[in-house]
């Protein structure tokens, strides 16, 4: 296969087919979603049948756990694929709406419409659900987009893509609207990111190797974010049953995304009280506990017990590893999460209200939270219906990135004949 030449006709296509989803009625996207939910709970036995084979290969090519977490297609995700997909549909289509209007003294009027950005091109690793939440969403904000998933997922991302296909012509809308690279071949995705003249955007969406290499070779803009190093902050003041339940939850319930705590930071004041009994669920889980010198002599006996170095601030595990920091209160917690986070997502568990409202102006990261769980941070949670990826950046989108983030804005201008004097 030409890879050049092939990727050259699939950016062609897309658009091509841009043009028409631009203009495309809420009605006859809606129907698409909906098309797709449908079909994805029919041909749910093939899409397990298909999952299976990407999970064999990956088995046998040793693949790492967390990317076989990511991988696993099981009956709730491919549920949880169909019901986002409905939730696109009831969220308002902003295509269209004009806002921020105003009067100018010469008599004209002035607002700005929202539209699409035009071709998204999204490349991400082991994540078949990427698939239905992309596509889902760039059909309803009236993008094409081209996905170009991981060779881990092959099979079922062209089982996806069938259907996908199959909604968009049920509904009379391009099928090319969304396209998923065919080829396993890496250079379609050197290709697919120095495409200006056919894609308008590049959401990555893997590790931090695939992202760093697309920083240093796309000459396409990217929302995108590095790596996920969250963290929570059980302050002083903290709610010992919260501090248990979202301290345990943000590091247990899964350890392979990007909203996974990673580091633990305690007020020296609760750490002796509390450390031992996060101890013992984490215990249960088999969790390495990398500690500085003050959570050490708590924690003598734990059985998974190490020293934390420089290194562990500012590594994102994707693994049953936590490293845990005492600190002198609120301030040193948002010094220290200021410096290592990664800006995605850092909670502070916490009963005083004025703790909670400076950790929120003063911690710089994408998703602040209070007395919450860090994995809520994606865009099924926060109701954007499903989420294309998250941004740590600051300009465009940033957080979870959900229709509005696929669409821009352009100024409009009303007028009664007025001329520029």
């Amino acid at each position: 296969m030409d890879i050049k030449q092939y990727m050259k006709q699939i950016g062609e296509r897309a658009r091509q087919a841009s043009h028409a989803m631009a203009k495309a009625d809420s009605a006859a996207k809606n129907r698409a979603l909906t098309l797709i939910a449908a079909a994805i709970r029919r041909d749910a036995d093939a899409l397990r049948a298909a999952n299976k084979l990407d999970l064999d290969a990956a088995l046998a090519n040793g693949l790492e756990p967390a990317l076989l977490d990511r991988l696993t297609l099981s009956d709730k995700a491919i549920a949880t694929m169909a019901e986002g997909l409905e939730q696109i549909v009831a969220l308002p289509d902003p295509i269209g709406e004009i806002s921020n209007m105003k009067v100018r003294p010469t008599g004209i009027q002035i607002g700005q419409m929202r539209v699409p950005l035009g071709v998204i091109g999204i490349i991400y690793e082991a994540r078949p659900n990427v698939t239905v939440d992309a596509a889902g969403l760039c059909i309803k904000s009236g993008n094409a987009t081209i996905l170009r998933g991981g060779s881990e997922a092959i099979h079922c991302n062209q089982a996806l893509a069938k259907l996908v296909k199959e909604g968009l012509a049920g509904a009379g809308l391009p099928q090319d609207a969304v396209q998923v690279v065919e080829t396993t071949d890496r250079a379609a995705v050197g290709e697919l990111i120095t495409m200006p003249q056919y894609v308008d955007v590049i959401v990555p969406r893997g590790g931090k190797g695939l992202i760093a290499r697309l920083m240093a070779e796309a000459t396409v803009p990217m929302i995108k974010h590095l790596d996920g190093i969250c963290h929570v902050y059980i302050d002083d003041k903290a709610d010992p049953k919260k501090a248990l339940d979202v301290a345990f939850n943000a590091k247990c319930h899964r350890y392979g995304t990007c909203n996974t705590m990673e580091t633990l930071l305690v007020a020296r004041d609760i750490a002796p009280s509390i450390l031992p009994q996060l101890a013992k669920l984490y215990a249960e889980k088999e969790v390495e506990l990398r500690c500085d010198d003050e959570a050490k002599k708590i924690l003598a006996g734990y059985a998974h017990l190490a020293s934390a170095t420089e290194e562990d601030w500012s590594t994102e595990y994707l693994a049953p590893i936590l490293s845990i920091k005492t600190v002198g209160g609120v301030d040193e917690a948002i010094a220290h999460i200021n410096r290592y986070s990664s800006k995605h997502t850092d909670a502070i568990i916490t009963e005083d209200y004025s703790r909670a409202l400076q950790f929120l102006r003063e911690v710089d990261s994408a998703s602040v939270m209070v007395n919450a769980s860090t994995r809520f941070a994606d865009g099924f949670e926060y109701g954007l219906g499903a989420e294309i990826g998250i941004s740590n950046d600051k300009l465009h989108a940033r957080g979870p990135v959900g229709l509005e983030g696929l669409t821009s804005l352009k100024y409009v201008v009303f007028g009664h004949g007025e001329v520029r004097t």
